[in-house]
């Protein structure tokens, strides 16, 4: 935009310019040589009161040379003889002439000055009467360069000062597009700004920084300020809304937990009395992280450790395996392996992951947890000897999953969004050893989180040990 007003500028003020500077200068040329034609004329007009005193040769030479045009060889008397009309040949000649014998006669026939072109210029031609019966023309020599004088000079001033008015017009419009494209960028910075989750941002409508910015421009500001807030109090009323929908989970996990209390021991009762502790723990992260502000959210994951979240969450799962009857393996999940996510986020999605082979698989099914690790990143690969998933690409997308009842769609949705975040991704296939679904998730290493100096030590660890390594089989 900043360009295209200079450029506007330039094309204006050069047309107008052009316009008042062309007829200047043809009228600058116009006024050189009607100064030239009436220096002659006066030039002329001096030798009159001589020649009415007296038509003798010497006192003309000294008459003309007398004169400025004369001591530059450019006036000549042409007198007639005193014995009455001759041919024009006769004529007597003082100075130098330059006019045809013909353009003579006619000045004399017509008894008025006028101009005619010699090699080199132009003859002013003026008859002057002696007597009643003669008539002396006087010629005055004018050049080419008397015609054109000051002319260049007038010329180039008028080029500067038509440069000068550009000059101008361009300054005056780079700095009217500066304002305009500066407001433009904080504007879009603003926008950019707003849609990488910064929701405190706010475009200046008043103060030094929006003078000079156009009223269109401070009117989206405000509209953008606006909207902003509106999406801040948007925000605001889902997270009320979910934490006041997550409040009212507590009665039933109250009542789960009192009978869960009630069930004795053993294995399956300690197994739903942690399962019910677990999902209070997860519900009251819930009811926090929906009352979160904006500025309470934490700049960086402090990042976890991968194989042991893994190992413990697998721990959980197996317990259910044995009560339905399922071979299990862990697998690579002995080293340590630091991912910059945090750990209650990625326990979240191993239980995701291992949730889904429960759920969409009969009892029985076996599964498999492998860890790959890398010098960069860490694969996590969850397979089942199930039936698969008919299409994995629908399986990916958010709010469709792989149906069923108690299916909402939504966890693969968040486990791949986890994965992106840091920088990885999330696939879904055959397995090759089990045949059924395989689930590999992806995540980069390479991010570098605040840590401790244990959790240094553990990536350190990780990165050095690397490969496949088998935890348990059963």
């Amino acid at each position: 935009m900043r360009w295209a007003l200079v450029k506007a500028a330039i094309a204006g003020t050069t047309m107008v310019a052009l316009a008042f500077l062309i007829p200047l200068g043809l009228m600058v040329r116009e006024t050189a040589r009607d100064r030239a034609f009436a220096a002659a004329e006066r030039q002329a007009a001096a030798l009159g009161p001589a020649l009415a005193i007296t038509t003798d040769r010497e006192a003309l030479q000294r008459a003309v040379a007398s004169t400025q045009a004369g001591a530059e060889h450019r006036v000549a008397v042409h007198v007639p003889p005193a014995s009455g009309t001759v041919a024009p040949q006769a004529l007597t000649t003082v100075g130098t002439a330059r006019a045809a014998a013909d353009d003579l006669a006619t000045a004399t026939r017509r008894g008025r000055s006028f101009t005619v072109h010699v090699p080199g210029g132009f003859a002013l031609l003026q008859p002057i009467a002696v007597d009643i019966n003669r008539k002396a023309v006087v010629e005055v020599y004018v050049p080419e360069a008397d015609l054109t004088r000051g002319v260049g000079t007038a010329w180039l001033v008028l080029s500067l000062v038509a440069l000068a008015l550009v000059a101008i017009s361009v300054a005056v419009a780079d700095r009217m597009g500066a304002r305009i494209v500066s407001s433009a960028r904080r504007l879009a910075a603003a926008a950019r700004s707003l849609g990488s989750g910064n929701l405190a941002v706010r475009v200046p409508v008043d103060g030094r920084r929006a003078e000079g910015a156009p009223q269109e421009l401070l009117e989206a500001a405000v509209a953008f300020n606006a909207m902003a807030d509106r999406v801040v109090h948007l925000l605001a009323a889902e997270r009320e809304m979910a934490a006041d929908l997550s409040h009212r989970l507590r009665t039933p996990l109250t009542v789960l937990r009192l009978n869960a209390a009630s069930l004795g021991e053993g294995d399956a009762a300690e197994a739903t009395r942690h399962g019910v502790a677990q999902l209070e723990r997860e519900v009251d992260q819930i009811i926090r992280a929906a009352r979160r502000t904006v500025g309470d959210q934490p700049a960086v994951a402090v990042g976890c450790d991968a194989a042991e979240v893994i190992r413990e969450r697998v721990g959980f799962w197996s317990a259910l395996a044995e009560d339905e009857g399922r071979a299990w393996q862990l697998a690579g999940a002995d080293a340590p392996v630091l991912v910059p996510v945090q750990r209650g986020d990625f326990a979240a999605a191993v239980d995701a992951l291992l949730g889904n082979v429960f759920r969409h698989t009969k009892e029985g099914v076996a599964f498999s947890v492998d860890v790959h690790t890398g010098d960069d990143a860490v694969i996590l690969m969850v397979s089942d000897a199930g039936p698969g998933i008919a299409d994995p690409e629908a399986a990916l997308r958010r709010g469709e999953g792989q149906g069923g009842e108690g299916s909402t769609g939504l966890g693969l949705d968040i486990v791949r969004k986890m994965a992106e975040a840091t920088g990885g991704d999330m696939a879904v296939g055959r397995s090759v050893l089990l045949g059924g679904t395989e689930i590999r998730l992806r995540l980069q290493t390479r991010v570098e989180p605040r840590t401790d100096g244990l959790s240094r030590r553990l990536a350190r660890r990780s990165r050095r040990r690397g490969g496949v390594r088998a935890v348990s089989r059963r």
